[in-house]
């Protein structure tokens, strides 16, 4: 056989390769409001950049009828290319091929993928539309699915992985992208959960829908699971091209730099006049940030779920960091279970992959009530005191307002590793707000008042005056400077110069045992 006759195979099995499923399976994809595996590549990578791995592997199995079709690359499309010019492997379920199921092979595909990525420093990337393990196959189809599982462990915080969820993803397939570092689902078209409506219905006889069950908002909003919600495919692609602006390659890289682009002079000019005299009264801590940071843009992670903490990245002078801040306009920016299982995980991604730290501190303490303790508070808000004290990347933390008692500590305080600790004069640090304080140190006195609600305000007032400032911590040194807002941006940018090649290291251990 000549090369030309051998040329001209290969191109026939090339382009069989790229039918997947077929034109009706295609068809029925589109109609769903879905883009096939391929198109949703063309929209993640730089045009032209991705190389294709293993596209002539079929399944081996033969019972079912499962030997009489074999299709080139079994339901899942592999390989590598680049996001602005930098390298990331990536693989993409084909559900127009045995509605994307795994199978040994399939499985096999994505392993190669990971083993990859980690021996080359790359991320992975997983573009997750499948129907599940492969019934006809058995334990061998679970059994990929653990191969998966372990490697997705063993590259966490080694190599960014980043999950899209673009269609179904049930059962045990849930548990990867659960490991992942963020994941990004669809609204209307994507959903995840562990058994479905009919199961669920069957157990516990609970009616409920898939995309009640398990949709886009419901993991975003409400189980956490999911960090992203979008309302379009295009929309989600194009968000982890620009989550890249701000990640590093590996756990050995520094994150890209930006541009260094000063924030809105608007944005900037109202730092000022953001704090309301009235300490009990909300502001908006995301303007604070978009006065702070490169161009006032902040991509902001988990947004939906637990808002009292905002978390997120950004540019500041060029560095990229991590934010954590309270939020003072959802529950006073207090901290709850949620929030501090949001900020925990957030700040660990952030240490492991050598992002700096920036907190934006205004929190009245920690959630009271019988839930939130029978829920665990005290474990879950251990979590983030264990995040922060862990991490050894720069931390730097600006008080602008209140830092009460143990959620001042937990909140990155001089005395948990802070590098740069920073207060606004408007900062109120105590161990708690004047009215609890008054109730419990002059109880008698306020009881043997004949007006004791002028004598209640008064020793307020007198506790305000003593304790609701920034200047006793900065006596102490738990403060490195009490600063002008409008100071804010230039002594952050100052604070990661200095900061650059901070080195600091924890205890030898195989590894800590966080409050899980």
């Amino acid at each position: 056989m000549s090369m030309e006759s051998r040329l001209n195979d290969l191109l026939k099995l090339r382009e069989r390769s790229l039918e997947g499923g077929g034109e009706r399976r295609l068809a029925s994809q589109h109609a769903r409001g879905k883009l096939s595996a391929r198109e949703r590549l063309d929209l993640l990578l730089d045009p032209d950049s991705f190389v294709e791995l293993d596209r002539f592997v079929t399944h081996r199995s033969n019972d079912f009828g499962l030997g009489e079709q074999r299709i080139l690359g079994d339901g899942v499309v592999t390989g590598y290319g680049t996001i602005h010019g930098r390298l990331v492997y990536v693989f993409s379920q084909d559900f127009t091929v045995f509605g994307g199921s795994l199978s040994e092979t399939h499985a096999k595909k994505i392993v190669k993928l990971q083993e990859l990525a980690m021996k080359n420093g790359a991320p992975l990337i997983g573009l997750n539309d499948s129907g599940g393990a492969r019934i006809q196959e058995g334990v061998v189809s679970l059994g990929g699915y653990a191969d998966i599982f372990l490697r997705n462990t063993l590259a966490s915080g080694v190599v960014p992985q980043i999950s899209l969820i673009l269609g179904p993803c049930a059962g045990g397939a849930v548990y990867s992208p659960a490991i992942t570092d963020f994941v990004y689902m669809v609204r209307g078209t994507s959903y995840m959960f562990v058994t479905g409506p009919n199961v669920v219905k069957t157990v516990t006889h609970e009616d409920i829908d898939m995309e009640g069950l398990g949709g886009a908002d419901v993991h975003a909003s409400t189980s956490g699971v999911a960090h992203f919600a979008h309302d379009s495919e295009p929309e989600s692609l194009a968000a982890v091209r620009e989550l890249f602006h701000f990640i590093p390659q590996n756990n050995t890289e520094r994150a890209p730099e930006g541009a260094g682009d000063p924030p809105p002079e608007e944005a900037a000019g109202r730092l000022l006049d953001l704090i309301p005299d009235n300490p009990n009264k909300p502001y908006d801590m995301v303007d604070v940030i978009r006065g702070v940071v490169d161009g006032g843009r902040f991509y902001q992670v988990h947004e939906q779920y637990a808002p009292n903490l905002i978390v997120g990245f950004a540019h500041v002078g060029g560095h990229s960091v991590g934010i954590v801040a309270n939020q003072p306009a959802v529950l006073a920016g207090v901290l709850d279970i949620d929030a501090s299982v949001k900020g925990a995980r957030f700040v660990r991604f952030c240490d492991a992959f050598n992002i700096p730290l920036l907190v934006l501190e205004d929190v009245p303490g920690f959630l009271p009530g019988v839930g939130q303790e029978h829920g665990g508070i005290i474990r879950h808000g251990a979590k983030l005191l264990y995040a922060f004290s862990e991490a050894t990347v720069p931390k730097i933390t600006v008080i602008t307002r209140k830092a009460y008692g143990g959620a001042y500590d937990v909140m990155n305080s001089k005395h948990i590793r802070g590098d740069l600790n920073l207060a606004w004069p408007t900062a109120e640090i105590a161990v708690m707000g004047p009215k609890g304080a008054v109730e419990i140190l002059f109880r008698k006195e306020i009881a043997r008042s004949p007006d004791p609600a002028a004598e209640t305000d008064r020793k307020m007032e007198e506790y305000r005056e003593m304790f609701a400032h920034p200047y006793i911590a900065a006596a102490h040194g738990f403060l490195d400077d009490v600063i002008d807002p409008r100071e804010t941006r230039d002594r952050v940018i100052s604070g990661l110069d200095m900061l650059r090649n901070k080195r600091d290291e924890n205890p030898p251990s195989k590894h800590g045992n966080i409050p899980l």
